[in-house]
C-alpha cells in the first residue's frame, strides 16, 4: 500500500474513564489529539480498541475479535486442514509451515493459520490497523482457549517490502499475501470496514515488489490471495491456482513442504 497522506482527522477517545491512562498511551503512540472536532475516532473501552466514523449515518465501529463472532464460528466449524487456504498454504497431516503474512490487516486469515497450528508471523504497515490488530490479540491472549492460537501469532509493524529485504534470522517457510485490503466483495462487514480504512490506507501500487520480494525470501511458497476475476499480479507466473466462489489463490512454489 501507498503510505500517501490522507485527509481524514481522527483523534483518540476513551469511553470510560478508567481506560483514559491507556488511551493516552496509544493517543501518545500514534500522534493522536485527545480533543476536537474529527471524522473518526480510535476508541478505547471494556471490549478493547476500536475505529469508528463519527457522525449521525457512519457505520458502527471494526475492532479485532479473535474470541467471539466470526473468529470463534470458524475456528470451530470452518473446515479445519481442508480449508482452501490450508491447502494453499501446504498444510497437511504431519506439516504445519512456518508462515509470514506481510499484508496483515486485521488478522483473520493469520488467524484461521494459527489455529491450524501454523507459526505466524504478522506485518502490518497502516498503524492503525496495527493497533487493532494488537489490541485484539493482547485481548485473545487472556482467553484460556484462544490464548495457546494468540502465542503463535508474532505481530511486526512496519512496510513489509523492507522488513522482507531486511530480514533477520531463518526465512519463512510460506508467504502469504493479500494486497488488495479490503477485498472488493459486496458484503456488509466489507463494506463497512473499507468506508472506514479507505481514508487511511492507499491503493496497493506496489504489489509486484510486495510479490518479488516474498519470492526472494520464501523458502519453500509464496501464496497470494486474489479475487477470483483479478489478474495475477505483474512479475512471475503462478506455478497453479486455488479457486473458489469469491476468490482464488496463486501459488508460487520454489520447494516441496515435507514433515518433520
Amino acid at each position: 500500500m501507498t503510505d500517501e497522506p490522507r485527509n481524514a482527522s481522527i483523534r483518540m477517545d476513551a469511553l470510560q474513564t478508567h481506560h483514559a491512562e491507556a488511551a493516552a498511551r496509544w493517543a501518545t503512540r500514534l500522534g493522536l489529539p485527545r480533543v476536537g472536532e474529527t471524522d473518526f475516532a480510535l476508541q478505547l473501552g471494556d471490549q478493547g480498541l476500536q475505529l469508528v466514523e463519527l457522525g449521525d449515518k457512519a457505520p458502527g465501529p471494526v475492532r479485532v475479535d479473535f474470541v467471539e463472532g466470526a473468529a470463534a464460528h470458524r475456528r470451530q466449524f470452518g473446515g479445519g486442514s481442508g480449508q482452501m487456504i490450508a491447502k494453499a498454504v501446504g498444510v497437511q497431516s504431519g506439516i504445519r509451515p512456518r508462515i509470514l503474512d506481510a499484508t496483515a490487516g486485521l488478522g483473520r486469515d493469520a488467524f484461521v493459520l494459527a489455529s491450524l497450528g501454523c507459526e505466524m508471523t504478522l506485518i502490518e504497515r497502516q498503524p492503525l490497523i496495527a493497533a487493532l490488530l494488537e489490541d485484539g490479540l493482547q485481548r485473545a491472549g487472556l482467553d484460556l482457549e484462544v490464548a495457546p492460537i494468540a502465542a503463535r501469532m508474532r505481530l511486526l509493524t512496519g512496510n513489509a517490502i523492507d522488513l522482507m529485504q531486511n530480514w533477520q534470522g531463518e526465512a519463512p517457510q510460506v508467504i502469504y499475501l493479500d494486497p488488495m485490503f479490503p477485498h472488493r466483495d459486496k458484503s456488509a462487514l466489507v463494506k463497512k470496514e473499507m468506508r472506514l480504512f479507505r481514508p487511511f490506507v492507499g491503493d496497493d501500487l506496489d504489489a509486484p515488489a510486495l510479490l518479488a520480494a516474498a519470492l526472494a525470501l520464501a523458502s519453500h511458497r509464496v501464496v497470494v490471495k486474489r479475487p477470483r476475476k483479478a489478474p495475477a499480479i505483474e512479475g512471475a507466473k503462478p506455478g497453479y491456482v486455488l479457486e473458489g466462489k469469491s476468490s482464488r489463490y496463486d501459488v508460487y512454489p520454489k520447494k516441496k513442504l515435507e514433515g518433520a
